[in-house]
């Protein structure tokens, strides 16, 4: 499943702005967060989610997370949902970060990469967006200014499934 994962992740077809044209079922994960307890990707059954994942140390990262953070607000009274998915392996690395740029969405501890091994992560940020469904359906890979417009067309397809 994690070789499929990683190479639809890195196909053309899957990256913003394309098509939707393979559902490849996501992989189910726990992960310990930082205000929610533990959140299991497999109880979010209904909801559209964007695991996007970040580390402290990328400057892409932190120009991204207020972005997030407001389509998350926008968007989660339809049902979406921005899980953050933080791969320092030293959870207090985020937690500084976060302290000057905080979310109210929930941010989760991969420490070990576990996960983002599980989702062919290569690149940070790198964001997975997942129907209500359950199954991955874009993949982005990098943040530039503007990558928001995508996100927004991306969250308005699912959300309308």
């Amino acid at each position: 499943m994690r070789k499929l994962i990683a190479a639809l992740c890195t196909s053309a077809a899957l990256f913003v702005g394309a098509p939707a044209i393979a559902k490849v079922p996501a992989s189910d994960f726990t992960l310990a967060s930082l205000k929610d307890g533990n959140l299991k990707l497999s109880e979010q059954r209904g909801e559209v989610i964007m695991l996007n994942f970040w580390a402290s140390w990328c400057g892409p990262c932190r120009e991204e997370m207020p972005l997030l953070n407001d389509l998350h607000a926008r968007y989660e009274p339809v049902g979406f949902q921005v899980w953050g998915v933080n791969v320092d392996a030293n959870p207090q690395d985020a937690q500084a970060m976060l302290n000057k740029i905080p979310v109210d969405f929930p941010v989760l501890f991969d420490s070990k990469s576990d996960v983002s091994k599980l989702f062919g992560v290569e690149a940070m940020p790198s964001s997975v967006f997942i129907d209500r469904d359950g199954n991955v359906r874009y993949v982005h890979k990098g943040y530039r200014t503007g990558d928001e417009a995508e996100y927004k067309k991306i969250i308005k397809e699912l959300i309308r499934e």
